[in-house]
């Protein structure tokens, strides 16, 4: 079945946007314009690049176009028709902006000044002056680069296609001291610096990212053109949230942005895309969650506490009470307080030490009894931990506003590693058996890679909408998470296992290098305890051995 046809959401404006690219001696330069400073546009004063809306006189000016039918230009642009206007736009808001003009032959641009103007005013459409002029737009090389969405709240939204063309030769550009008063062709990089001064919005910013990328126009173009053809332009629609320096954006690829989709989702711009210690953060009206005052390189921002129930007068469990912290104690206790009900009991996850030990004093203040489990292993975890009830895999725990939590045992980080289901919303709390924009350590002995991998493998069976991870935001589609950890272990696993074909025995520290050298140095000391884990794994299957001056080989086969 075709996928269906993409249709910009109501209310926002049809735009197209073109990247001038030429090659200058220190490498690739892009053509921005500098828009005027106008009260109330969210875009005065930024770089940006030539473009605008769609006008809907530029679908007549198809038949005077070289280059892509509008049949063509519609399926690779995703839509049902009318794909051919953006290409048309973006070459007609270049020339009434930058005075560059993508067409045949060698246009006389000071005889065709004038048009500018009135095609800025709309006195004239595109297809009026082709007519008039003679022009024939050139189209063949333009290539189709990114799609943009304005976030969803913004006062005014645009849906913009972006494309990439080689800047036409012999050409000068000419600001039109209308929508622009400056025009600059700038190294992508050096846009980018901060000491040029520019605003940039997120698109351009992003776009300038992608360019600094590529050493010159050729190799922009044909990059460019290769994940169009394939269908690789993703629809980017960044969410207004609170950031650390006010109101701003969030992208796709950064951590919080399925959390404020969830927390906002008519765009208010009042969701947090920031994890501050000691806030508390309403996911649902069954779920809080209070972040500890420890981060640090193995914590993230630090360890989330979870508070599942409330309602009514109803009660309230707590999952990972984590580090013994005083300002941390504090914090739930005043959340608890503020909403009303008891707390019935504390879960812990497992008994890393930025996990558990906070339950002996949370336990003191509130007479709350604690649930988890004593590792195999002591190395590593809080011994203090002193449990007051065991819990098995698949017991069901009913807390206060019909929320139903289910244990699952998921050994792998920890043999006594514990998730949580809640049910009614299909989110499961995994402590960290699944981490957000990393993977875990798995530490032998007490860590175990088969184990790991199978407790992913069980997850999978499992309907989840969410995840809430120890450290970190909520995390969307779970089983896309779940099966790329499973891969990226596999893969990992399958560089040690040619590592050791290919080099012959070596220690840990000897085969750390070349196993994990896309990772930095300083942490090749805690990656040593994952590549243990996938010895010992390969070892239990046959595939490696380890002999007495621990020196790892493969086993022929």
């Amino acid at each position: 079945m075709n996928a269906p046809f993409y249709e910009p959401p109501a209310g926002t404006r049809p735009s197209a946007s073109l990247l001038l690219l030429r090659n200058a001696a220190d490498g690739l330069e892009v053509l921005m314009l500098r828009r005027a400073e106008r009260d109330g546009d969210q875009r005065s004063g930024a770089a940006v690049f030539p473009g605008g809306q769609l006008d809907a006189r530029d679908h007549a000016a198809h038949a005077l176009c070289l280059g892509p039918t509008d049949a063509e230009a519609s399926a690779l642009l995703g839509v049902a028709a009318g794909g051919l206007d953006y290409y048309i736009a973006a070459v007609r808001e270049t020339f009434e902006e930058a005075g560059l003009l993508l067409a045949t032959g060698t246009p006389d641009l000071a005889a065709l000044h004038p048009w500018r103007d009135r095609l800025q005013s709309g006195e004239a459409s595109f297809v009026d002056f082709c007519q008039a002029t003679g022009v024939q737009p050139e189209l063949r090389g333009l290539v189709y680069a990114a799609h943009w969405l304005t976030p969803l709240g913004a006062p005014k939204r645009f849906d913009t296609r972006f494309f990439a063309v080689r800047a036409p030769a012999g050409q000068q550009a000419e600001v039109d001291h209308g929508e622009a008063v400056a025009l600059m062709w700038l190294r992508p990089a050096q846009a980018l610096d901060k000491a040029l001064g520019l605003k940039l919005l997120p698109v351009t910013r992003e776009l300038l990212k992608e360019l600094a990328g590529y050493h010159d126009v050729d190799a922009a173009l044909a990059a460019m053109a290769e994940r169009a053809a394939r269908g690789g332009v993703p629809l980017v629609e960044p969410r207004r949230a609170l950031t650390a320096r006010g109101p701003g954006v969030v992208l796709p690829h950064e951590l919080p942005y399925a959390e404020i989709g969830r927390l906002d989702p008519s765009g208010h711009g009042e969701a947090h895309a920031t994890l501050l210690a000691g806030r508390v953060v309403a996911l649902s009206p069954r779920v809080l969650r209070i972040t500890a005052p420890n981060p640090g390189p193995m914590t993230g921002p630090g360890t989330n506490t979870y508070l599942v129930g409330g309602g009514e007068g109803g009660g309230w469990t707590a999952i990972d009470p984590g580090p013994d912290s005083e300002p941390h104690l504090q914090a739930l206790l005043a959340a608890l307080a503020e909403r009303g009900g008891r707390l019935e009991r504390i879960l812990v996850t497992h008994t890393h030490r930025d996990h558990s030990p906070g339950a002996a004093a949370l336990a003191a203040a509130t007479g709350a009894p604690v649930w988890g489990r004593v590792a195999d292993h002591p190395a590593w975890q809080d011994e203090s931990f002193r449990p007051d009830h065991v819990p098995q895999h698949a017991e069901r725990i009913f807390c206060g506003n019909g929320a139903t939590l289910r244990v699952w045992h998921t050994p792998g980080h920890a043999s006594n590693h514990l998730c949580y289901l809640l049910e009614e919303e299909r989110l499961l709390f995994t402590g960290d058996h699944v981490m957000q924009g990393s993977t875990v350590v798995i530490n032998p002995p007490d860590g175990d890679m088969v184990a790991y991998l199978a407790s992913l493998h069980e997850l999978l069976a499992e309907p989840l909408d969410w995840l809430a991870p120890g450290h970190g935001y909520l995390v969307a589609e779970p089983h896309a998470v779940l099966r790329a950890l499973i891969a990226h272990r596999l893969k990992r696993e399958a560089k040690v296992a040619l590592r050791l074909q290919q080099a012959g025995p070596g220690t840990l520290a000897e085969l750390v290098g070349t196993v994990y050298d896309d990772a930095p140095v300083a942490l090749h000391g805690v990656a040593q305890r994952s590549l243990l884990a996938h010895l010992l794994k390969l070892r239990s299957e046959g595939r490696a051995v380890e002999d007495a001056q621990q020196r790892w080989a493969a086993v022929a086969r």
